[in-house]
C-alpha cells in the first residue's frame, strides 16, 4: 500500500547574515492512511520546519529547499505552484499551528475564517458554511457558537483561539492533519478533549495525523509510530512500543529519563540532558549529539553517523548499533 505521505531526504536551509542554517538535513519518513505519527525532539531540532515544508508555507527567501522529495497521495508537492498548493491546503491537508495569536487573522471574524475554506473547497453556500462553522466550534468545546462566529480573535481567550484554529483545520475533513503542538495553550481538561477529538477523527474518517509535540505522554496515548529528531536529522524511528520500551539512541533514552514517572521515588532526581544542541550554521562533521553523549566513541567525532536497522520497524542513527561496536554496560 502506498503511503499517503512520503518524505524522502528532505533538506531545508535558511540564509542568514552569518551564513546558511541547515535546519533540516536529510529527513525521511512515511505516513500511512489512518496512521498517527509523532515527531518529537527539543526546540530547534527541525520539527516545525519539516511540517511547514510539507505545507509549502516557509517563505523563500530566506528559506531554501535544497533537495529531497515530498509526495502526498502519489503527487510531488515540491514541484507544485502556489495556486496548486492552495487547492491542497485546507481541503486535503489541514494544519494546526503552534501559535494561534499569529496564525488567526485579526481583521476577520472567527466564523468567516472557518467558512472561507468551506466555501472555497466544499462549494458550500454562506448559510450552510455558517451552520458547519457553528458545528465545528461546538465540536471543539466553544460554548454559544451562534454568538462566537461573529466575534474576532482578540475577543477569544488563548485556549479558545487554539480551539478555533483546530476547528479551521478540521472543517473540510482533510485526509492528512498536521498538528504542531496543538494543545500548547490549553489546560489539562481541554487538552484531553482535543486529543480525544483528533483520535475520533482518525478512527471515524481514517484521517492520517502528524503530531509534533514535546509531550511524550500524549505520544504514548495517541500515536502509532514515533520519529525522534535532533539537530535537523531523524535519529530514531519505530513504533511507540519500541521507542518507549526499547529505545536505542542515547538521545531518545535521555528524553525518556528526563520525564517524571509514576513509579519514581521521592528522592530520585530527574536526569536532564546536559549541554545544548549544535550550531547548524556549521554542523559537526560527526554525530551532532556527540558532545552531549556519555557513550560517544572516537568515530562519533569525525564520521557522520549512519542509520542501522534494529527491526522491521525500528531504525536508529548511532554508531553504537554498528555490528562491530562493542556492547556498552549501562
Amino acid at each position: 500500500m502506498e503511503p499517503i505521505l512520503d518524505v524522502n531526504e528532505l533538506r531545508v536551509s535558511f540564509r542568514v547574515r552569518r551564513g546558511e542554517v541547515q535546519a533540516v538535513r536529510g529527513v525521511s519518513f512515511q505516513v500511512n492512511k489512518g496512521e498517527a505519527v509523532a515527531i518529537v525532539g527539543e526546540s530547534g531540532s527541525g520539527k516545525s520546519v519539516t511540517a511547514q515544508s510539507i505545507m509549502r508555507l516557509i517563505p523563500s527567501p530566506p528559506s531554501m529547499i535544497k533537495g529531497g522529495s515530498i509526495r502526498f497521495m502519489g503527487e510531488e508537492l515540491l514541484t507544485k505552484s502556489e495556486k496548486e498548493m492552495q487547492r491542497i491546503r485546507g481541503k486535503h491537508i489541514g494544519m494546526i499551528f503552534q501559535d494561534p495569536m499569529t496564525s488567526l487573522n485579526p481583521t476577520m471574524t472567527v466564523g468567516r475564517q472557518i467558512t472561507e475554506g468551506l466555501i472555497k473547497h466544499q462549494s458550500m453556500t454562506g448559510q450552510a458554511a455558517n451552520r458547519r462553522a457553528m458545528e465545528m466550534l461546538e465540536l471543539v468545546g466553544i460554548p454559544n457558537p451562534e454568538a462566537r462566529i461573529k466575534q474576532y480573535p482578540h475577543e477569544f481567550s488563548g485556549g479558545m483561539r487554539q480551539r478555533a484554529m483546530i476547528a479551521i483545520a478540521l472543517a473540510c475533513n482533510p485526509a492528512l492533519l498536521i498538528a504542531d503542538e496543538p494543545t500548547t495553550a490549553l489546560d489539562v481538561t481541554i487538552q484531553a478533549q482535543i486529543m480525544q477529538l483528533m483520535k475520533d477523527l482518525q478512527k471515524n474518517l481514517g484521517t492520517s495525523i502528524v503530531l509534533i509535540t514535546h509531550d511524550l505522554g500524549v505520544v504514548a496515548d495517541m500515536c502509532d509510530k514515533v520519529i525522534v529528531m535532533y539537530a535537523g536529522k531523524v535519529v530514531e524511528t519505530g513504533t511507540k512500543h519500541e521507542i518507549f520500551k526499547n529505545p536505542k539512541h542515547p538521545y531518545t533514552r535521555g528524553l525518556l529519563r528526563s520525564l517524571p514517572r509514576l513509579d519514581q521515588k521521592k528522592d530520585e532526581p530527574l536526569i536532564p540532558i546536559y549541554g545544548t544542541p549544535p550550531d547548524l550554521i556549521k554542523p559537526p562533521a560527526g554525530c551532532a549529539f556527540c558532545d552531549r553523549c556519555d557513550e560517544a566513541m572516537r568515530i562519533c567525532v569525525d564520521h557522520d553517523d549512519e542509520m542501522f536497522r534494529i527491526s522491521d520497524t525500528q531504525l536508529v542513527r548511532c554508531w553504537l548499533r554498528h555490528p562491530l561496536a562493542e556492547e556498552v554496560a549501562r
